[in-house]
């Protein structure tokens, strides 16, 4: 469902940003997969502004929460939240205005290295302060203090259940005990510290400024084990070897994590099915039984 801003809900925006609505221009842009968005030009500053039904509002506060989340830890820029709010008809997150562009190898380079001074923020526990959305999946984030319950229980499992109840015929299921133990079996010695992830850092989530600096938006944070976004950055590409050579360089990776990969993608190929369906079961159901494979 598209949902348009109006002069007057634009006006109203600009107000709670603490902007001067004279003048304001608003312009509908194109690019967003779950929420309409326009660019609101005011004479102070310029703002991007996401709009979803007002059902929908849950998935902008998240969003909100996850930028700003980013914005604190200082390792890399993302835009600065300037409101949000939820009324009877839409839901709207006013976002500064940051003009992107497709990234070159030398900000994939500073994009690696700022994403491993992110992950440098570690918490006391897996999880988040709050449940949040994977797209528009929710993603539930209980504190656990052991990575593989809360991996396992919360990421592919809660997906399998999804799955199970929305397509039950496919015997989803059933693969949730082979894959626990799987995992157990093969990495029960890893002990990833919880480090902050951006959580669905895909290569469209990510771009650079007009100065060449990285940008990354659209967050679903967490905290995880790192390798969840290094993962997720080669599940469909567009991330340059610049990138994961400055990665490895800040901070490399421990040894299985190649091995692990798999799993990690796993959790979105998931998601994906769960939100499109299609090609994305199959191909969901095709990795599982390769990881549970005994050959593997």
């Amino acid at each position: 469902m598209s949902v348009q801003l109006d002069p007057e809900k634009a006006g109203q925006i600009v107000r709670r940003a603490g902007l001067d609505e004279h003048g304001l221009r608003c312009r509908p842009i194109a690019g967003g997969d779950i929420a309409s968005a326009c660019v609101v030009e005011t004479p102070e500053q310029t703002l991007f502004v996401k709009l979803m039904p007002a059902r929908d509002g849950g998935v902008l506060s998240a969003e909100a929460d996850g930028l700003a989340a980013l914005k604190r830890t200082g390792a890399i820029r993302v835009p600065r939240v300037m409101g949000r709010d939820t009324d009877s008809d839409m839901a709207w997150l006013a976002l500064t205005y940051l003009p992107l562009h497709r990234r070159n190898v030398e900000a994939d380079a500073r994009l690696g290295t700022a994403l491993a001074r992110l992950h440098r923020n570690t918490g006391e526990h897996f999880g988040w302060s709050r449940d949040n959305f994977i797209g528009l999946t929710p993603q539930p984030n209980p504190a656990e203090d052991d990575w593989a319950a809360f991996f396992l229980w919360h990421r592919l499992g809660h997906q399998l259940d999804r799955l199970e109840k929305k397509a039950s015929d496919g015997g989803w299921g059933r693969y949730q005990r082979p894959l626990f133990e799987t995992w157990q079996a093969r990495f029960h010695r890893h002990r990833p510290a919880p480090s902050l992830i951006h959580g669905d850092l895909w290569s469209g989530n990510a771009a650079m400024d007009d100065e060449g600096e990285p940008v990354i938006y659209d967050p679903a944070v967490h905290y995880a084990d790192r390798e969840c976004d290094l993962a997720m950055t080669r599940l469909f590409g567009g991330f340059s070897d610049a990138f994961y050579q400055a990665y490895e360089a800040a901070w490399p990776l421990p040894d299985g994590h190649e091995q692990r990969r798999p799993w990690y993608q796993l959790y979105h190929l998931l998601n994906h099915a769960n939100l499109f369906g299609g090609p994305y079961l199959n191909r969901a159901a095709g990795l599982i039984d390769n990881l549970i494979s005994p050959n593997n």
